[in-house]
């Protein structure tokens, strides 16, 4: 019985550990802003930046102080103003102003007092079945992948940021990659497992990862390496975006009421193209994957005659093996390592879609996680099975809506834990600001 307790209590401090690195994480992306732009709104369906000063806080007193005895709220007023960001469907924005909001002052001096509550209680807690709804493993997990997750939401908000609102962090050289030739890999017909069994209690699971189930996919094609600026180029040449034939209507309505005529990552500038960095603007890397919403990934795919895979399709290529047989990771079972990849906060930008030759799976797609997520054409939705965390009821639920489609893979900005294999993400169709990509599949 010691042992075990023993175990749990390392596994704790682990976990406490891992929180505090998370922290360094979005402290650091703070730190990018000049002081007088923390009250812009870079995304307009997006809080100000200001908000998520105040909220990773707030959601880790919300979810932990109150749960640890003896603790008293510092600020009520502040757990409640930053409580809960915003996904705005159907054209609805934010309207506040930078005067709604408290003092960059008064939000640090906030962000202080709750680290110093939590850190002096969290370690001296008693140890907690591993797996119990409440069980503190389970929050704290819940902490740090929270953090970690708005790490890459703030990177994106901060991206749309012009760059003198911007301190730049020591200079990263670029990488380059030989220039490679799209084609198209055959995938067989088998199985593959969506999803996490409960029974699995090696590492942290978000609500809707669970109950894992296995579907069988038929026989597919799949683009060996994500769809390029080069490749996008040519769609925008064709006239995609003024062709109706390679729109939904919802998704055209969108297309036409805001005037989109290219990818949110793009500018024109006397008659060239450019890509917007997280600090710079350079000329379009032809190399690079296009980072495109959901209604445009979907336009492209139907003017190249394909489609986009669907949640099973992607992790058959992903994980799935000639054996029939799935790997924890698309390169094998060893987890992220330090390396040449394009993950865990290693980069700002993307880079070449054949560099790291290593990151392929067994059936030798490429590039499958990091360097910008990939859409899928399945929509959001709950596993059967599912039941929401009690700590977190509305983190999946409330966007089963069928308005939001699964995301596969993996960003420069994605922390090495959100790999696994089950994890997954969702946005909105019409949302053009995130790290994500697309890949086609021929059927």
């Amino acid at each position: 019985m010691l042992a075990v307790k023993g175990n749990i209590i390392d596994y704790r401090h682990r976990l406490l550990r891992r929180l505090a690195v998370a922290r360094t994480h979005t402290d650091q992306l703070f730190g990018l802003v000049r002081p007088n732009a923390l009250y812009e709104r870079p995304v307009p369906e997006r809080h100000r930046i200001i908000f998520y000063l105040g909220h990773l806080e707030a959601f880790d007193w919300n979810l932990l102080g109150n749960r640890l005895p003896g603790l008293k709220a510092c600020a009520p007023e502040f757990d409640r103003l930053f409580a809960f960001g915003i996904d705005p469907v159907g054209g609805g924005l934010p309207t506040d102003r930078p005067a709604d909001w408290p003092s960059e002052a008064a939000i640090r001096h906030y962000n202080r007092r709750v680290r110093a509550a939590l850190d002096a209680a969290l370690p001296a807690l008693e140890p907690v079945a591993p797996s119990g709804e409440e069980a503190t493993e389970l929050l704290l997990n819940v902490a740090i992948e929270h953090r970690l997750m708005h790490a890459e939401t703030l990177a994106y908000l901060l991206h749309r940021l012009p760059p003198e609102h911007k301190r730049r962090p020591v200079y990263t050289p670029r990488v380059t990659a030989p220039e490679v030739t799209p084609d198209l890999v055959e995938i067989p017909a088998g199985s593959i497992t969506l999803g996490r069994a409960r029974t699995d209690t090696q590492g942290f699971g978000w609500d809707n990862e669970y109950d894992g189930h296995t579907v069988e996919v038929p026989a597919f094609a799949i683009d060996r390496y994500p769809v390029s600026n080069g490749q996008y180029l040519e769609f925008v040449a064709a006239g995609g975006y003024e062709d109706r034939a390679c729109w939904s209507e919802s998704d055209w309505r969108w297309r036409s009421e805001h005037d989109i005529k290219h990818p949110a990552f793009w500018t024109r500038r006397n008659n060239r193209w450019y890509y917007r960095g997280m600090f710079d603007l350079v000329p379009l890397p032809l190399q690079w994957p296009v980072y495109v919403s959901h209604a445009e990934a979907s336009a492209y795919a139907r003017w190249a005659g394909m489609a986009l895979p669907t949640e099973a399709q992607w992790q058959r290529a992903a994980y799935g093996t000639p054996e029939n047989r799935e790997r924890a990771y698309p390169w094998g079972d060893a987890p992220p390592l330090p390396g040449p990849v394009n993950f865990d906060f290693r980069g700002w930008d993307p880079v070449p879609v054949g560099a790291f030759p290593k990151n392929r799976s067994a059936f030798a797609v490429a590039g499958l996680l990091g360097n910008g997520w990939e859409w899928t054409s399945s929509r959001f939705a709950p596993f059967e099975g599912f039941r929401p965390f009690a700590c977190y009821p509305g983190y999946s639920a409330d966007f089963f809506d069928g308005r939001h489609y699964v995301l596969k893979g993996g960003s420069a900005r994605t922390a090495a834990c959100l790999l696994r294999r089950s994890f997954r993400n969702w946005f909105q169709p019409h949302y053009p600001y995130v790290y994500a990509g697309l890949r086609c599949v021929d059927e």
